[in-house]
């Protein structure tokens, strides 16, 4: 059985079509994204909806803030009983800045002596992070953005990191987890799949790397991808837990 996990807003297709497809190198594409990013919260103001429950885009732009600048924050964000600590870090953050001046101190990213900072420590930390956050925004509310075409050299970065971190992603998952790259041939013997979580049933989830991830990280109501598999494994898939890394 095939099941879509989502339909695509506007036009179903996925892509948007008023746009050219967009590339970066690797080296800026997370930097690419932080700027659109900040200037996409500048649109939307403090109070838009996000993909995080419970967050709104003030909220998500404080979590960026201490998440690269505030280590005792950090804690709360890595331990769930510490998640009151996290509570007070984002409420004073709220209250030290204005929207407008928070977002403009994560668009000019992390201070010197914040760890982001160090060289060759923003592609690994800050690819998927700025590009989850980012879709978190553009897809919510009632007129959700269409999926982006993010060029071959992000989708295979993408696709290594979905091999070198997938079995963490899914580790809550209740099915055994093949992910399978939109496009793959099966029948040259040598198709793009990570098996990802072992035992039966067995759900595959195909799509582009980027949307694959989107859906690890918990966002699967907006991911485009497809599930395929027996009804009640994807029932299963669909009730696990892969929240674990969405923020």
């Amino acid at each position: 059985m095939v099941h879509r996990a989502t339909a695509s807003p506007n036009d179903g297709s996925g892509v948007d079509r008023g746009s050219r497809p967009l590339t970066w190198s690797l080296v800026t594409f997370a930097k690419s994204e932080r700027a659109d990013l900040c200037d996409l919260f500048d649109t939307v103001g403090p109070d838009a909806p996000t993909l995080s429950p419970g967050w709104d885009a003030h909220d998500l732009a404080t979590h960026l803030w201490i998440r690269e600048t505030d280590p005792v924050g950090v804690t709360g964000m890595l331990a769930k009983p510490l998640a009151g600590l996290l509570e007070r870090r984002m409420a004073d953050t709220k209250q030290r800045w204005e929207f407008t001046e928070l977002v403009d101190r994560i668009r000019n990213g992390p201070a010197r002596f914040s760890v982001f900072a160090l060289p060759g420590v923003d592609e690994p930390a800050n690819t998927t992070e700025f590009f989850v956050h980012h879709e978190d925004v553009r897809r919510a509310g009632e007129s959700p953005r269409m999926s982006r075409e993010l060029g071959s050299e992000v989708e295979d970065w993408m696709w290594r990191r979905l091999k070198l971190l997938g079995r963490a992603f899914f580790r809550h998952a209740l099915v055994g987890v093949v992910l399978e790259r939109l496009g793959s041939d099966a029948s040259t013997g040598d198709p793009d799949v990570i098996r990802v979580v072992s035992g039966t049933p067995i759900v595959t989830i195909v799509g582009q790397p980027s949307e694959l991830l989107l859906f690890a990280h918990g966002r699967t109501g907006v991911a485009e991808v497809k599930l395929v598999g027996e009804p009640e494994a994807i029932d299963l898939l669909n009730r696990s837990d892969l929240s674990a890394w969405g923020r």
